[in-house]
């Protein structure tokens, strides 16, 4: 079973509450990238930081609806933002979720 390999044994925490908390996390990220214009949004922002306004005409989305996302994957601490003034870059903020970015795409090019 997958599970009890050494490798996933030293990655997983044996306290009930703790695994659960992991799992759950675990899942709102997927659930956060599981929405096309978010994995978008993450897959620019990997590349280099973007203000709200850039995103938005790359991606032909409004900026309010940027924003919104913007703000589902700053929660998850996937992106961070830094301001300069009164303008607001966005960058990605884990280099964990651009390799499973990365590795995603190469498996989705594969398909293709």
């Amino acid at each position: 079973m997958l599970l009890h390999s050494p490798f996933h044994q030293s990655t997983l925490v044996h306290e009930p509450d703790q695994e659960h908390k992991k799992f759950a996390l675990l899942a709102q990220t997927f659930q956060a990238l599981g929405d096309s214009s978010r994995v978008r949004i993450v897959w620019y922002l990997s590349q280099k930081e973007y203000k709200v306004g850039e995103l938005a005409h790359v991606l032909s989305m409004s900026q309010p609806a940027v924003s919104h996302h913007l703000r589902t994957l700053r929660q998850l601490r996937l992106v961070k933002v830094r301001r300069d003034g009164r303008t607001s870059f966005y960058a990605l903020d884990d280099r964990h979720i651009d390799r499973l970015l990365q590795e995603g795409m190469e498996h989705v090019e594969e398909l293709m």
